[in-house]
């Protein structure tokens, strides 16, 4: 029986679309004469940020423009210099990317009532989540318990290190009765090589990569194209289960009991 879920924040129960970010990494890299694509600046989504800038850099076409600026390969120095501008970036749009994702609160009340621990990690400091996690408890959604990647020693996801403490401190004896929801890759790898399942969720998603105003604007045929799209990129990261938005969640965790 499931005894606990552990959810992810940015794209999954707050800020849909998981825009801060992005919207940060942009301006951080751009203060670096780069300016990458949405592609480069998701695609790492859901890691640790140092490492997330890391991964941005190592890809071929931003190497290639760096080298092109700087005249050399970039080092760690550079990493951490980049991720000072993202930090300031990210802190000044915190606040206003803190409402949770339609459903969410209700949802959170329906699994409470089921008897099932939430626990919950994030890419984010412990700094800034004291930014975002007074914001949406007053909005409805707080979990019962959150570690951030200072809490493992800048080890984040894809490692099951944060994942495991929230288990610690939830009191959960079994990984065979943990769910980990999340809206990356990043998310996916962390749940599976922690043990547990693991399922992606499409709506609001960092993966679908839409504000919900702008998802409203599709048609049918259009939605239905990114929504297939979107449940490939998490099976092929190795989901067990992907839910079109997070209220589905009370019913997969019905299947997963019945098994």
């Amino acid at each position: 029986m499931i005894k606990a879920i552990i959810l992810d924040w940015a794209g999954t129960t707050v800020d849909y679309g998981s825009f801060a970010p992005v919207d940060a990494f942009i301006s951080a890299f751009t203060r670096f004469g780069i300016t990458p694509t949405m592609e480069e600046v998701r695609a790492p989504m859901g890691l640790e940020k140092r490492e997330h800038i890391k991964k941005m850099l190592e890809r071929e076409r931003l190497s290639v423009l760096w080298k092109e600026k700087h005249g050399r390969a970039f080092t760690q120095q550079d990493v951490d210099e980049i991720y000072s501008f993202f930090e300031s970036a990210l802190f000044g749009v915190l606040a206003s990317h803190a409402d949770p994702l339609p459903g969410v609160p209700e949802t959170v009340g329906i699994i409470r009532e089921m008897g099932i621990a939430i626990g919950s990690t994030t890419g984010y400091t412990q700094a800034m989540m004291d930014i975002i996690t007074p914001l949406a408890r007053q909005k409805g959604y707080a979990p019962d318990h959150l570690v951030c990647p200072d809490e493992t020693e800048w080890i984040g996801r894809p490692y099951p290190y944060m994942l495991w403490r929230n288990l610690e401190k939830l009191g959960i004896s079994s990984i065979n009765e943990v769910v980990k929801i999340g809206d990356t890759v990043a998310d996916i790898h962390e749940g599976k090589n922690a043990g547990c399942v693991s399922a992606g969720v499409v709506k609001g998603s960092s993966m679908l990569g839409l504000r919900e105003a702008e998802l409203s604007e599709k048609s049918e045929a259009e939605v239905s194209s990114l929504f297939e799209a979107t449940k490939h990129a998490y099976k092929e990261a190795g989901a067990d289960f992907v839910i079109g938005d997070i209220t589905e969640l009370p019913n997969l965790i019905a299947v997963i009991d019945q098994r």
